[in-house]
């Protein structure tokens, strides 16, 4: 553990080792480069799916740049979420404000593109130069007659999981604003699925098979009617609790909905997810039809995980990812084709999480909240990881290491979501492991 910075020693917990509590919900160090994006970032990547809204960047063109297209989120009709609109604001702006742009560049994009609402960004260079954004949105909203909604995500404000909350409050004030679509007695919200290389679709064939109606998707595949109509919703669904955990909690106390939080990664999470909703609705029909669902789709893949499971059987693997159920499902569904997790981190994790995660683990496993790559790159030779699980900044990482890298965040195109997904998952990590072109590298 020399590769610690001070301060840092806490955040880090070796399985059997270690018995301190890890050290979790707090800002990172400075001088630690933590792996963590910034408020902005964090806002961006909630609202970005919905996809029949406009989304303006207000702020230099570099934030535009930065975020757009992290989320692979596909959706079923309208793709306005694919552009990336900036006012790109400049010297000029900065010395004398940037309010008179932002103001023309929304009334022309409202006026071409014709959105169902749109959203506003706030970078930290409008937070310090003092632009007035709601009153902007405010006036605009009132001259063309759509939903205008400021999201006040300046990036000094905090990191990530900030602008998750941000988010969050920005679409509470459009949910319970509509009253226009028929809702079914079993019906559901689900919230946080961001229907990468089109994951929601095969989830929503799961509930669609139950007779489960799906309401809204807040915010893979995402739509702005739906969305006002998901207070109507007798249950959510959370899958990345990390982002839309507050949501959840916020629309329990507004209009009475209870939720759930679920996995749809690894065969044992996301046939959990289908049961718990069957239970929630005190429903023998709904149970019956889960178990046959289950039942179906487990033998489907369990010759093909078999042949995986024996091919890996003993292989390493770290994991860093954003949100710590994510981390937990990837545990358990490495541990189904044979592979040991050696070091498990997120970056938004919670002192739940981490109890649940430390649990799960193997002895030795190092468990980590918030790391920086010296880390990570010091626990994978430390441990002698085969693979290594993560998002677009741990790529590096693993090359510069010598092993290979699987992607389970933003990018990608295969869906490693259910039980199909679990099968792309197992072929994805033999076909990297197993490469010819590790025999050239010198780990």
């Amino acid at each position: 553990m020399g590769t610690l910075i001070t301060g840092r020693v806490g955040h880090v917990v070796t399985k059997g080792l270690d018995t301190h509590d890890l050290v979790c919900d707090k800002p990172s160090i400075a001088g630690s480069v933590s792996q963590r994006a910034c408020v902005f970032c964090g806002s961006r990547v909630v609202l970005y799916p919905i996809a029949d809204a406009l989304h303006l960047i207000h702020g230099p063109i570099g934030c535009a740049s930065y975020t757009w297209d992290i989320r692979g989120s596909l959706s079923s009709g309208p793709e306005l979420h694919r552009l990336s609109f900036s006012t790109d604001l400049k010297e000029k702006q900065v010395i004398f404000g940037g309010e008179e742009k932002l103001y023309t560049a929304l009334c022309e994009l409202i006026d071409h593109y014709k959105p169902a609402a749109a959203f506003v960004y706030s970078t930290c260079i409008v937070g310090v130069i003092g632009d007035d954004v709601q009153a902007v949105c405010k006036k605009v909203e009132k001259e063309k007659g759509i939903t205008v909604l400021p999201v006040m995500s300046e990036g000094f404000q905090g990191t990530k999981k900030d602008g998750y909350k941000i988010a969050c409050d920005v679409i509470a004030k459009l949910v319970g604003t509509g009253d226009d679509l028929p809702v079914q007695p079993f019906s559901v919200n689900i919230l946080g699925d961001y229907n990468l290389a089109g994951e929601l679709w095969m989830l929503s064939e799961y509930y669609k098979k139950m007779g489960v109606q799906i309401v809204a998707s807040i915010t893979g595949d995402g739509r702005v009617k739906e969305i006002r109509n998901a207070h109507k919703a007798s249950l959510n669904i959370v899958q990345c609790s990390g982002s839309m955990i507050y949501l959840a909690k916020k629309m329990k106390e507004e209009y009475g909905i209870p939720f759930i939080k679920v996995s749809y990664f690894g065969i044992e999470d996301v046939s959990d997810a289908l049961y718990e909703v069957a239970k929630f609705f005190k429903s023998e029909q709904l149970e019956e039809k889960a178990r046959q669902i289950v039942i179906k789709e487990i033998n489907q893949i369990a010759p093909q995980l078999a042949e995986y499971k024996n091919k890996l059987q003993g292989k390493k693997a770290a994991l860093y990812v954003g949100g710590a159920f994510k981390a937990i499902s990837l545990v358990k569904a490495l541990r189904m084709i044979g592979m040991k997790t050696v070091v498990a981190g997120t970056q938004t994790g919670n002192a739940e999480d981490y109890k649940i995660l430390r649990e799960i683990c193997d002895e030795g496993t190092i468990i980590v909240d918030d790391s920086n790559p010296n880390e990570l790159s010091s626990f994978v030779k430390q441990t002698g990881a085969d693979i290594f699980i993560g998002g677009v900044k741990e790529r590096p990482i693993a090359f510069k290491m010598g092993i290979g890298f699987c992607d389970h965040n933003h990018e990608r195109k295969i869906a490693l979501a259910g039980y199909a997904g679990m099968v792309n998952f197992a072929k994805e990590i033999y076909e990297t492991i197993s490469s010819p072109v590790w025999q050239f590298v010198k780990r």
